[in-house]
């Protein structure tokens, strides 16, 4: 789901290249700024305007060059801004030292030029989803915030199975922040200094799952131009982080099981195969019980990733818990758009604190920046939040101040947005909520460019 104020940057000496993924990702983000940078040399004065959310970057900006040199010390200057962006590196010359170099000096994702459109969307995506995850400057890190027993369990999970080699699985709801405590994990192990590189599952196509996961050698197939390295050759020496691996299809979990018990990946179009040298960390919304259901989950995969499992409670489990993150988020969002510190009304905290947060975390932190961008009172309002009630209603929001003031149509796309982020972006959900049909939705998205 586009996230609106979204600042994407793309880096790249071949204009053609830039233009091309600037048109994609303003069709996404039409709210937000896409900028294209041809000349290394002008990214200091920009930096100087405004850091961007993520950075696409080229490695390799001289004709013949194919070591990558000046994009990683492209790189190496952006990761050492206060606030650094989220970087994905982009390289037509993907060969595994490369890929490992950049994810191991900070880059958080590679893609291989040319690119797939979907592939590129759900890495920008993913991206942003980590930028917004990042802390403030000078505050704790959001990861594993909070003083109740059960993320005091969790933490002490994590410091115990961290430094070990074992396969962890971490179940739970969205937006409890599974791909956080995979961080954690990483961050704990021998593995550290390695990368850790994070897949969605779900959004890899079950047609290119071996070239995505295994790579593939040039010439392999008709598109394949150039030599590319899989995920699992990308994060040697580090973790594999396999988010959404409950949607993984069956015929790709056979494909998975094969590697991780043999330790090996043949690339498409290699007449040899490749070891591999990760540690393997998982994730999944799925309800636990239908993991253990065959045909929704291979067992003999299920029990090569679940050596460990982690299980992250939701925020209506935790609820001590909320104070504390509405502080940091609503600080976070106040330094972001420089409002003035504020606090919620103690009806409001009341209120925010028996919320079931069905979106748990990120829904929490949504609802900051919500409020932080629309409250106008001395204090944060119920109604500045934006949430339903247990009636399924939304409470009355106050007038917003004239800056803020909004079209019956943007009301309109703040509703359908705001309903998409509580169902996860389910379209079926999303649209039951609303009382609309799937047609009407759909139509509505492309009216509004959600």
């Amino acid at each position: 789901m586009a996230h609106t104020a979204a600042h994407v940057l793309i880096l790249d000496d071949d204009i053609d290249v830039a233009c091309a993924a600037q048109l994609l990702l303003r069709r996404r983000y039409r709210d937000g700024q896409v900028d294209t940078l041809c000349d290394p040399a002008g990214l200091p004065a920009l930096l100087a305007r405004a850091v961007p959310d993520v950075v696409l970057l080229d490695l390799n900006f001289q004709p013949g060059q194919t070591d990558g040199a000046q994009g990683l010390a492209l790189l190496d200057l952006l990761r050492a801004l206060p606030r650094p962006p989220c970087v994905i590196a982009m390289t037509a010359y993907a060969d595994v030292p490369l890929a490992v170099a950049a994810l191991q000096r900070g880059a958080g994702d590679f893609i291989t030029k040319p690119w797939d459109n979907a592939r590129l969307a759900a890495a920008v995506e993913q991206a942003l989803a980590r930028r917004a995850g990042m802390a403030s400057p000078g505050t704790a890190a959001p990861d594993l915030m909070g003083d109740s027993p059960a993320m005091r369990e969790l933490r002490a999970m994590v410091a115990s199975v961290g430094p070990t080699e074992a396969n962890v699985m971490v179940l739970g709801e969205n937006g409890v922040g599974k791909e956080l405590v995979a961080r954690a994990l990483h961050q704990a192990s021998r593995r550290a200094a390695g990368p850790l590189l994070p897949v969605d599952m779900g959004a890899v196509p079950e047609t290119t799952f071996e070239s995505e996961m295994f790579g593939h050698r040039k010439g392999a197939f008709t598109d394949a131009r150039h030599e590319r390295a899989g995920r699992f050759q990308a994060a040697r020496g580090g973790s594999l982080f396999l988010d959404e691996i409950g949607n993984l299809p069956l015929a790709a979990q056979a494909k998975l099981l094969t590697a991780l018990e043999r330790r090996e990946v043949t690339p498409l179009g290699a007449d040899r195969p490749e070891a591999i040298d990760v540690r393997i960390l998982s994730a999944t919304n799925v309800d636990e019980a239908r993991l253990f259901d065959p045909a929704v989950f291979r067992p003999d995969l299920l029990f090569r990733l679940n050596t460990i499992v982690l299980r992250v409670p939701p925020l209506r489990a935790r609820r001590e818990d909320i104070a504390m993150l509405l502080r940091h988020y609503l600080a976070h969002y106040e330094s972001q758009y420089q409002r003035p510190a504020r606090a919620p009304a103690a009806e409001a905290l009341d209120y925010l604190q028996q919320h079931d947060w069905p979106g748990n975390v990120r829904a929490l932190r949504h609802a900051c920046e919500r409020a932080v961008i629309l409250g106008s009172e001395a204090h944060y309002t119920r109604g500045d939040f934006g949430l339903f009630d247990g009636a399924g209603q939304a409470p009355a929001a106050p007038v917003a101040p004239a800056h803020a003031r909004q079209t019956l149509g943007a009301l309109e796309r703040d509703a359908i947005h705001r309903t998409l982020e509580q169902v996860d972006g389910n379209i079926s959900h999303a649209a039951k909520a609303l009382g609309i049909s799937r047609a009407a939705l759909y139509r509505k998205l492309n009216k509004h460019g959600i």
